[in-house]
């Protein structure tokens, strides 16, 4: 079992910058990669970063690449979305959650098991 927390989101204006951090509890965190997915009001939830177990190689959905970031502190536990440039499309709810997959497999939400209750990132005009 592992939770997740997340924390950081927030309302920004057009081409402000948040951190998004997302706490893990267990021992376990360093076997899972890491994904970030986000979820606005009447839309599917959408993949937007992901990190391997080791931080070695990492993914992003073309909306947000170039302007974020993910990574990870094995040691704490935690991983991070660093997003800047942010537009007023990056509003949603977003969540992190753990995975087992590689490669393509890290873009789908069903490949995911452990998710957090999610942090609302609202970005203004």
């Amino acid at each position: 079992q592992v939770q997740l927390v997340e924390s950081g989101g927030g309302l920004v204006q057009a081409g402000g910058s948040l951190r998004l951090s997302c706490a893990a509890s267990g021992r376990t965190f360093s076997s899972y990669g890491m994904g970030w997915f986000r979820q606005a009001p009447g839309k599917e939830r959408e993949f937007v970063a992901a990190i391997r177990r080791s931080g070695g190689s990492t993914y992003y959905a073309d909306s947000v690449k170039g302007r974020f970031t993910i990574s990870r502190d094995n040691a704490k536990n935690t991983v991070f979305l660093q997003m800047n440039s942010l537009k007023p499309e990056d509003t949603a709810f977003y969540y992190c959650a753990t995975t087992t997959a590689e490669a393509m497999g890290v873009f789908y939400p069903r490949n995911y098991r452990y998710w957090g209750q999610g942090t609302q990132v609202t970005v203004s005009s």
